[in-house]
């Protein structure tokens, strides 16, 4: 046992800020998120900086802050970061390594062991809770030799490096998807852009050399033709003339609700990840009902492809009016249909077509008019069936890989606490 101010030392590397001189700040996620870039990586003017006085640290350090410790927000400061600054309310500590290797350290914080010393160590209100630096740098941890670190970390290292090729393996699959539709369904999106009298077209997307090629905004070719998703699925859409998916909760204002945001979807999966729990008297006008079958499609910077389809055995299942909500027509194989929904054929023109800067979004006409090959259902079968196998294979490696970084970790918490 050692304890853990014998490895970290409390820097002390502290500078007055200059009005014109350009600084980089970092902050810490919670949750073992890591060290990372304040204002989006960009640097800040001293003259905007309003406490003169802060820290600089370095790559290699430990760092904290004093009010998310409990939470798990501490790191290792990256190469990318060295040189930035911090504020008293993040302690930057000096790392030992003669005692102990920095990412035997990282791994250390990790357990809830750790953390729960962090959360033994603050006080103060419920949201305003800060760590005591000297009572942590008090606590006694297990601390093998250097000799023994490396060899925890070997083994764990060679575990982790298999779960990682696991999921880049299934990454590679989930990328061949747009290869396969490309080159099943022979479709093409092409660019073109205007600038005054000029039209410009990027030489790869050229297959042609005639006019009538060159002379549109843009063109959708497709082997087996084109349609728009209007003529694909029926849209609903809260108005004057269509109440059938409005949620009456006036009259049941107790009744809960199972409630999907935006923040619920999983980016370009179909996976919800939760569901809010929600009283009828909380639920806003514009609410909307997802029948069973039904799809919704985030409007929402759609560029993120949230969507989902209802299969759940709940039929008080509700979404923000961020969603549209429609149903595939029944000529259609619906598995194909959420390929191509998720799929670049549709990702392109969303994003040429969707509308504002800092929060952009698409309407139902947008959406409506997107063009989509749909080729004979034999073809959309054999597709959908194709496409399903390889989701398969990498939902499989996916699940080996976790269980491998979960035996990693198991691994090394039964080396250290067991």
């Amino acid at each position: 046992m050692e304890r853990i101010g014998s490895f970290l030392v409390k820097s002390k590397n502290i500078i007055e800020i200059q009005d014109d001189v350009e600084y980089r700040q970092i902050t810490i996620k919670i949750n073992n998120g890591g060290v990372v870039p304040r204002n989006n990586g960009e640097s800040l003017l001293g003259s905007k900086i309003g406490t003169k006085r802060q820290h600089v640290v370095h790559a290699g350090q430990f760092i904290m802050s004093k009010i998310d410790a409990r939470n798990g927000a501490y790191g290792i400061v990256p190469e990318e970061l060295d040189g930035a600054i911090v504020t008293n309310d993040f302690p930057v500590f000096v790392v030992d390594t003669s005692k102990i290797i920095p990412q035997f350290l990282v791994l250390v914080s990790t357990t809830d062991k750790f953390i729960e010393f962090a959360r033994k160590c603050s006080s103060g209100t419920t949201n305003r809770k800060r760590i005591d630096i000297d009572a942590f740098l008090n606590q006694q941890i297990p601390l093998p030799s250097i000799e023994g670190q490396e060899k925890i970390l070997k083994a764990y290292n060679g575990k982790v490096k298999e779960a990682d090729l696991l999921l880049q393996q299934a990454d590679d699959i989930l990328k061949e998807k747009n290869t396969y539709l490309k080159n099943v369904l022979k479709f093409y999106y092409n660019k073109n852009e205007r600038k005054g009298l000029l039209n410009y077209l990027h030489f790869v997307d050229v297959r042609r050399w005639d006019v009538p090629f060159y002379s549109s905004q843009s063109r959708v070719e497709s082997l087996y033709g084109t349609t728009t998703l209007g003529n694909c699925i029926e849209l609903y859409m809260i108005d004057n003339n269509n109440h059938s998916l409005r949620v009456e909760t006036y009259s049941t204002p107790e009744k809960q609700f199972h409630y999907i945001g935006m923040e619920n979807v999983e980016k370009d999966t179909g996976v919800l990840n939760s569901f809010q729990i929600v009283n009828g008297k909380s639920i806003k006008s514009q609410t909307v009902r997802i029948p069973k079958g039904y799809i919704i499609y985030g409007k929402l910077r759609p560029y993120l492809n949230k969507y989902w389809e209802n299969n759940e055995v709940f039929d008080d299942i509700v979404c923000s009016s961020e969603f549209l909500c429609f149903l595939p027509k029944k000529e259609l194989n619906k598995s194909f249909f959420k390929f191509i929904l998720s799929s670049y054929i549709i990702q392109e023109q969303i994003v040429d077509s969707m509308k504002g800067a800092r929060m952009p979004r698409i309407d139902d006409n947008i959406f409506k008019n997107i063009v989509v090959p749909i080729p004979p259902r034999n073809v959309q079968d054999t597709v959908s069936k194709y496409l399903i196998e390889k989701e398969k294979e990498a939902s499989r490696l996916k699940s080996e890989s976790k269980v491998l970084k979960e035996s990693a970790t198991n691994m090394f918490l039964t080396e250290i606490f067991a």
